[in-house]
């Protein structure tokens, strides 16, 4: 019962970073275990995120790997929230505000279904979006706006690298989202046409939910992203189960029980069944484009 203690989610993100900088530092698995004085079990296990970790066990490992101080406390952070039983990602908590786990999560998860009900995704925001969603009031100062929209920007990157495989990308935008004005009409329309271009990519599907279609799941449910993993050592092991991920004004949350990720599952068939067609949606974008220079 001891597997049920905890969320996956900062397991399995803690496991892998210590396998990438246990990795990195060409630390192999016995000479860590006889290093550290664990049985190669007990690294295998936390690695594989199988269980809860001790704080003091990711300092050891963080010590031997060479990991920078910064990093440790991150990954410090993580191992304390192995221990809840649901999780609740709350910036600048036990987790520092400036490592972002779910970026983790999406540069490794092989499928990406988004609904998004007020904004364009970050994945296929442009620059000047980005920083149009930044109000003159905002707390953040300039050089921590530009930041966080450099790190936007790179996360776009993952839509179009060779290795590993990008992920498939599966977008659901209300009508509302494309009709929304951010930092003015030229931005818009240069956003509208930032979206056209990324939907041509073999791995990107951009649909449409039109405010015709009335209140439907999605709307209820706000916007959320499912993750999918891929499967390990070449198909023979299963993926890991997948993960909601829904991001409110405070924090995070992070979903990876069955009957969450059912009910999340159940919404994004409903959301699905009311888009418009791939080739409609690119329509009605081109539409609304074409509305906004005419303004």
């Amino acid at each position: 019962m001891a597997e049920d203690i905890g969320s996956t989610v900062p397991r399995r993100q803690l496991g892998r970073l210590l396998r990438q900088y246990r990795t990195e530092a060409g630390v192999t698995l016995d000479a860590a275990a006889e290093a550290l004085e664990y049985s190669r079990q007990k690294i295998w296990r936390i690695e594989c995120g199988l269980g809860a970790v001790r704080v003091l066990d990711v300092k050891a490992m963080c010590e031997l790997y060479g990991v920078s101080a910064e990093m440790t406390d991150a990954m410090r952070g993580l191992a304390a929230e192995t221990k809840s039983k649901g999780w609740w990602h709350a910036y600048g908590d036990a987790v520092p505000s400036w490592f972002e786990l779910y970026v983790g999560l999406e540069s490794a998860a092989a499928r990406l279904r988004r609904y998004d009900e007020s904004l364009i995704p970050g994945l296929l925001q442009t620059r000047q979006y980005a920083l149009g969603l930044y109000h003159p009031g905002s707390r953040l100062s300039s050089e921590e706006r530009e930041r966080a929209v450099e790190v936007r920007m790179q996360r776009q990157s993952l839509l179009t690298r060779r290795l590993p495989k990008p992920p498939r990308l599966e977008v659901a935008l209300s009508e509302a989202v494309l009709r929304r004005p951010v930092g003015g009409s030229s931005v818009m329309t240069g956003q509208l046409s930032h979206l056209l271009e990324a939907s041509e990519l073999a791995n990107v599907s951009v649909r449409v939910v039109p405010l015709a279609a009335g209140p439907h799941p999605g709307a209820v449910a706000g916007s959320f992203v499912i993750l999918d993993f891929p499967a390990t050592k070449g198909g023979r092991t299963a993926p890991e189960p997948s993960v909601v991920y829904s991001e409110s004004l405070t924090g995070a949350l992070y979903l990876d029980k069955p009957d969450e990720l059912a009910a999340y599952q159940n919404t994004w068939n409903g959301v699905e069944a009311l888009t418009l067609g791939e080739a409609e949606s690119k329509d009605m974008i081109k539409r609304i484009i074409g509305e906004m220079r005419h303004d």
